[in-house]
């Protein structure tokens, strides 16, 4: 009797691959014919990418990446004292839970939603920055849960959108005033606001994140192609 816990009996096996990792462990990579297909859900949603959080969504959901963070001590002893393996050990450790964290949130947007919207900020607008700011980019993996969404979006038959997230973060979701919000490098601190006109209170990144899924929804009836 043998233990299918991957559900590799719906697949049909095309090819298959030995590779090894850093920590020297080995894994088979298979590739299938034809993907057993998934239900999307029915609801929409925004989804606003972040440094603090990897991703929020306009129903005030969050993909944390704490977990990794854990890490990050053992990884700076480590590489004071030129451990070389222990180095490569701890960073298969980061890439394997920040993608485990990134398919399990992705995978529950996907089954919730028919229509997910997210903003067009990209990588590599960090990559010439040093410091903190580019490992938070990192960290946060933006362009992976980009490329999980979009993948299983299609196998699910649900509709991705990447749109101009530009003034999302400085417009009350309510009522589109835009005198309020904290502006500059300064004000990326501040996490939560109260608009001054219709006094609605806002968490940043879920304001954000709303304002997003409404330009989604306008480009789709306006007809605007996917950016």
């Amino acid at each position: 009797m043998s233990w299918d816990s991957y559900n590799l009996s719906l697949y049909q096996i095309n090819t298959c691959d030995i590779v090894q990792d850093s920590r020297n462990r080995w894994y088979a990579c298979l590739t299938v014919k034809d993907c057993p297909k998934q239900l999307c859900g029915t609801g929409s949603l925004g989804i606003d990418l972040g440094l603090k959080d990897g991703a929020t969504t306009s129903k005030g959901g969050k993909l944390t990446i704490k977990q990794i963070l854990k890490y990050a001590k053992e990884l700076a002893i480590a590489q004071r004292a030129d451990k070389k393996k222990r180095v490569q050990a701890i960073h298969a450790k980061i890439k394997n839970t920040r993608q485990d964290l990134i398919h399990k949130f992705t995978t529950q947007l996907v089954k919730d939603n028919a229509l997910i919207v997210v903003g067009d900020i990209k990588t590599t607008q960090f990559n010439n920055k040093k410091g903190k700011l580019a490992k938070s980019v990192c960290d946060a993996g933006w362009f992976e849960l980009k490329q999980q969404l979009t993948y299983k979006c299609k196998n699910a038959g649900c509709r991705c959108e990447i749109v101009n997230e530009k003034y999302t973060t400085q417009t009350c979701s309510c009522c589109g005033d835009m005198s309020s919000i904290p502006k500059g490098r300064a004000g990326l601190g501040i996490r939560e606001w109260t608009c001054a006109k219709c006094g609605t209170w806002h968490d940043r990144d879920i304001n954000a994140s709303r304002n997003i899924l409404v330009v989604g929804l306008d480009c789709l009836v306006e007809g605007t192609p996917e950016r």
